[in-house]
């Protein structure tokens, strides 16, 4: 049985996360341990007691991510490891991949992920913007809906690309404002602001993109085991190098989901894809995108026991 691994982004925390799988498992228990004392903050207790105000803020939310998906891949891994043949992250959940992968120690990739959510914090402070979810099939392409809002308005581009029928805007707030507008106009059925602290996979982070570059290249990341396949490009990536250009473009591009699962799904049609974290959003968008595609979810010490026992 062929595996391919999915691992969440922002958005997906919530307090509780990952606290029975810790319970349950001593594998689980270390890694959260081990990202404790990475970042010398009791993280673990963040997540599984909240509170979700202070969860959610960027430089929390990001290695608390981080943190349950390594957690659920090191009890799976020593059985696991073999099967998998490709492993993919929507935007923070990249690194978590890069991490599952062998190519980032996970001390290392919390202190990353930590870093890239302070910069993030940062830059949306210095340059504020906001994002909005496009939800329905528009009757005019979003990258023109986008163009002709950063026309009349302020700066609007496409951020997430998550499925059919489902696009992120992102950009200056009167940009983004323009945007819904307009896109309610082209045929979406809702357009919502989301609560996030800056104008994330848009230019506008372009000032937290530097000091992102400079702490990929102190993380010493390494060969993958098995390829990553990019948020930027859609395509496996398995160069350290390239791997490092393209997280630290991560922060400023589209993250191209939609067409990340359909080459995942052209090379792996038949594998069995995991998503390790609290959650299910990934699962869900895949289906959306390759219906025929066997889906689990592996973030609960019940989740983790159906795999162990699928895979036995």
């Amino acid at each position: 049985m062929d595996f391919v691994l999915l691992f969440p982004g922002q958005g997906s925390q919530k307090p509780g996360m990952g606290k029975d799988l810790a319970a349950a498992f001593p594998a689980a228990r270390a890694a959260f341990e081990s990202v404790d004392a990475a970042l010398g903050v009791p993280l673990s207790q963040l997540c599984f007691e909240g509170p979700a105000d202070e969860l959610t803020l960027t430089h929390n939310a990001q290695p608390a991510l981080l943190a349950h998906g390594a957690a659920a891949w090191a009890v799976v891994r020593d059985v696991m490891h073999s099967r998998v043949r490709a492993a993919a992250g929507h935007s923070l959940g990249e690194f978590t991949a890069y991490h599952a992968a062998g190519a980032l120690t996970l001390e290392a990739a919390a202190r990353l992920v930590r870093r890239r959510g302070e910069l993030m914090l940062e830059s949306g402070t210095r340059r504020p913007g906001a994002m909005a979810a496009l939800l329905g099939d528009l009757a005019t392409p979003v990258e023109d809906v986008c163009a002709r809002a950063t026309a009349e308005a302020g700066l609007c581009v496409p951020a997430n690309y998550n499925c059919p029928g489902q696009v992120v805007i992102s950009g200056e707030e009167a940009g983004v404002e323009r945007g819904m507008v307009l896109a309610k106009e082209a045929g979406a059925k809702r357009a919502i602001r989301l609560n996030v602290s800056g104008a994330f996979h848009s230019p506008l982070m372009e000032g937290a993109a530097e000091g992102l570059a400079v702490a990929i290249a102190g993380s010493q990341l390494s060969t993958p085991d098995f390829p990553v396949y990019s948020n930027v490009s859609g395509e496996p990536v398995t160069d350290p190098a390239r791997a490092a250009g393209l997280l630290r473009q991560q922060l400023t591009s589209s993250v191209r989901w939609t067409d990340e699962v359909l080459a995942l799904a052209r090379a792996w049609p038949d594998a069995t894809w995991v998503e390790m974290g609290p959650g299910s959003v990934l699962a869900g968008l895949v289906k959306k995108i390759a219906p025929n595609v066997r889906t689990m979810t592996c973030g609960t010490a019940a989740e983790v026991t159906a795999l162990l026992q699928l895979i036995a």
